[in-house]
């Protein structure tokens, strides 16, 4: 079987270490700053909502490099985990990550900045997790055990 394209990986990592710097960068001294500065929640927001966007395209081209079609796109981080490519843990956390996207894209919900702060401060390691495995796919050889 086919592994994903080191390219497509490669791309959609550089977008993502993008959007975790500008999270980084941005994230704020409190939630009280946060909860005062409307362009920094904007910033934040879009950027979380983004990386997490990125994540998701990731999951989505492993799972079907894999013949893995998913009806749901959170359903990607619960394939990978199924097929032994990510820890349960790791999946569970990015499907709640995607709650988030959810959420902040459609604005179904009025978003709480408290779970901005802590995505900002703690919640980003999970993101930065999932790029390190999947940068390990876009530097293996097509071959090999995990990429394919």
């Amino acid at each position: 079987m086919k592994g994903p394209d080191a390219d497509v990986l490669r791309g959609r990592l550089s977008q993502l270490a993008d959007h975790i710097a500008r999270i980084e960068a941005k994230r704020p001294a409190s939630l009280d700053a946060l909860a005062k500065d409307r362009d920094l929640q904007d910033i934040l927001s879009k950027n979380i909502e983004s990386a997490v966007q990125v994540c998701l395209d990731i999951a989505a081209h492993v799972c079907a490099a894999r013949g893995r079609a998913v009806e749901k796109a959170s359903d990607a981080f619960t394939v990978l985990a199924e097929l032994g490519m990510i820890g349960g843990e790791l999946a569970r956390k990015l499907v709640r990550a995607v709650g988030f996207r959810n959420v902040s894209v459609h604005r179904y919900a009025e978003i709480d900045w408290s779970v901005v702060m802590t995505i900002a401060e703690e919640d980003i390691e999970d993101l930065k997790r999932f790029a390190r495995w999947a940068a390990t796919l876009a530097t293996e050889p097509p071959g090999s055990p995990s990429a394919g």
